[in-house]
Parts: structure tokens; C-alpha cells; sequence
């Protein structure tokens, strides 16, 4: 989730188990080790770009490493909060700020490293956008409530929003999962493997992106009074031998593309008009879109020691914005039809 988001939930829970004295305090060590998680981002190479991939919500976003990153946060925050928290209460509050971090993470899209080092399987639930200001807000403002006036309860009732937001979106996304599954039975696919995301900042339109004959289909799906589906496309699966027929399996720039292909869960294609442009189709301005937003370019030319790069392309951010808008009120999409596609 976005830094104010993770911070905010972080001190609400930290909040969530102050004496009403000490409830400011506790949202000040909370919020600071809500936040910590992500200073994995600081972890990168100016040569590799896969580094960033593999170590962002890694070892610092794993259940295990719950109790050294709130140790660490505790004794960075010491000198600050000594005088107004017990050794023993600053690593509680900073334990409940650093444990929340993770599992709203996982809530997301992105993929975070739960159980590292046990296994490096990425945990998405695929509940809510990184950015959600409905969630946020109000979880904010109960936050900055208890803090103002001493109240527990403001806390506990932020901790309650944040639970009935997750369950609704666990209910739309159901709804989603069953309209996209529909949707491909009526083109006489079977698909080998469907996936779902929220849509940026809502839980209205989702984005189905399912396997079936080599292909990946994608689609928005809208979950409203009425679920229905708004029309997409679809790319080719990434493989190899077809793609990128020249690329030296002992290459650098294979092990990268190996590497890519494990962070995007394998949801891979070769961009259209870029024959050297391997992208990650889960990831789009819009939720009925394929142009993809990064990806790995690759360069024919390069020596076997040499890495590919990391390229983002960048979108045209009011045009993507009026066509949201235009998907969230229903423009183009309609009922699941086998005439649609």
C-alpha cells in the first residue's frame, strides 16, 4: 500500500492496545514502524535490475522478521519516546506497527515474501488497490480522532473499517472471479489459470486476466448491482524458443528473464511493437488495457555477461484517467456475451 496508508494503520493498531495516556505515543512508534518495512526500497544496483524486484517486500516484509524489525524500530525511537513509554511498551507498539505492514501488503497485487526465508512464495490476495482513498480516509481521520481526543475506541473502530473494507472487497472480488469465469466459457475457453486485481483506487472495475490456448486474455470486469465485463484483448504467452529464438540460455540476460518470469507470477508477453520487449500484462493504466507499464527490454547485441534493462513506460495520465472514470460509470461494458469477444 502507499506509505500514508501502511503508516496510518500502523499507529491505528498500535493505538488499539494504549492506555489512554500514552495513546499518542503509541501511534507515534506505530506509524514510524508501519512505515519501516519499505526501506527495502533503498536496496538496489545500478546494473542489475532485477535486485529491486527480489529484495522490495522480501526479508522485511516476512512474519519472521516481525520481532527484529520492531526491535530495531524500538531502539531507534529510544531516545525519543523514553520518557514517555516503557522499554517494553515502545516494543509493543512497534511490534503491532511492524506486524501490520506485511499483511496489508499481501492484500494487494504486488506479491510480498510472507514466509522468506522459508519459501519465496509471493502471498497476493488481490484485494484492494495500492492506493484506495475510500479505505484510507476514513481510517485516517478515526486514527487522528483517538490520537486527539485519548479514545481507544476510535482505534478499534478504524481496526473494524479495515475489516469490513476487506471483506466487502473479498465479496466483489468473488463476484469478479465468477463473471470473468463466465466470460471465458463463453468463448469456449477452459482457462488454464485466471487471475484477479482490483482496479487503481476502487473496487468497482477488476481487472480478469486468464491463460487458455497460449493466450492471455484480458478483460475489465464491472462489479456493480449487475456484474458485467468490459471487452479487452489478447497477447501470446512468452515463449522462448518462438520469441526469442536468439537469446543464449547461459546469457545474463536469460537469468534475468528467469528471474522477471518468477516476480510476475510467469504472466509474461512480448510487447507487440517491440520484438525485444518482454512486459508484465498484469499491470496496465486501465484494467481492460494490455499495454503494459514496465517490463524487461533486451538487447540481441549485448555480451553474455551483460544485463537486460528495466524499462517503465510512461502513461498519458488524463486521457487513462476520463476513460476510468468513463469504465466506472459503465461506459463500454455489458452483460457476459459470447458475441462480445
Amino acid at each position: 500500500m502507499d506509505p500514508l496508508t501502511q503508516g496510518t494503520l500502523g499507529a491505528t493498531l498500535a493505538q488499539s492496545a494504549a492506555k489512554p495516556e500514552k495513546i499518542r505515543a503509541f501511534a507515534i512508534a506505530g506509524a514510524v514502524a508501519g512505515l519501516a518495512p519499505d526501506l527495502d526500497i533503498l536496496i538496489r544496483s545500478a546494473t542489475d535490475p532485477i535486485v529491486y524486484l527480489e529484495f522490495h517486500r522480501q526479508f522485511s516484509h516476512s512474519l519472521l522478521f516481525i520481532p527484529v524489525g520492531a526491535g530495531i524500530c524500538a531502539l531507534i525511537l529510544a531516545p525519543l519516546l523514553k520518557h514517555r513509554l516503557t522499554g517494553r511498551e515502545l516494543f509493543l507498539a512497534a511490534l503491532l506497527g511492524y506486524a501490520s505492514h506485511g499483511l496489508l501488503d499481501a492484500c494487494t497485487s504486488y506479491g510480498t515474501q510472507l514466509f522468506w526465508p522459508l519459501s519465496d512464495i509471493r502471498v497476493a490476495w488481490n484485494l484492494i488497490s495500492v492506493v484506495d482513498p475510500l479505505f484510507s480516509v476514513p481510517l485516517f481521520a478515526l486514527m487522528g480522532v483517538a490520537a486527539w481526543r485519548r479514545q481507544r475506541a476510535f482505534a478499534v473502530a478504524g481496526l473494524a473499517w479495515v475489516l469490513a473494507y476487506l471483506g466487502f472487497a473479498a465479496v466483489q472480488q468473488q463476484r469478479a472471479l465468477e463473471t470473468a469465469t463466465a466470460m471465458a466459457h463463453t468463448r469456449g475457453h477452459l482457462p488454464d489459470r485466471l487471475t484477479l486485481k482490483p482496479g487503481f483506487a476502487n473496487l468497482l472495475v477488476w481487472k480478469a486476466i486468464y491463460e487458455a490456448d497460449g493466450l492471455i486474455h484480458v478483460d475489465g470486469i464491472r462489479v456493480a448491482e449487475v456484474a458485467g465485463f468490459c471487452a479487452g484483448g489478447s497477447i501470446p504467452l512468452l515463449a522462448l524458443d518462438r520469441d526469442l529464438p536468439w537469446l543464449d540460455p547461459d546469457s545474463q540476460q536469460a537469468e534475468d528473464l528467469d528471474r522477471f518470469r518468477w516476480y510476475s507470477d510467469g504472466w509474461l508477453a512480448l510487447d507487440p511493437e517491440d520484438p525485444n520487449y518482454v512486459v508484465d500484462v498484469r499491470y496496465a493504466a486501465l484494467p481492460n488495457r494490455i499495454e503494459a507499464l514496465w517490463g524487461l527490454k533486451l538487447d540481441p547485441t549485448a555480451g553474455p555477461a551483460e544485463h537486460s534493462r528495466w524499462q517503465v513506460v510512461s502513461s498519458r495520465r488524463s486521457e487513462d484517467l476520463d476513460q476510468l472514470i468513463g469504465l466506472l460509470r459503465g461506459d463500454g461494458c455489458g452483460p457476459v456475451s459470447p458475441a462480445d469477444h
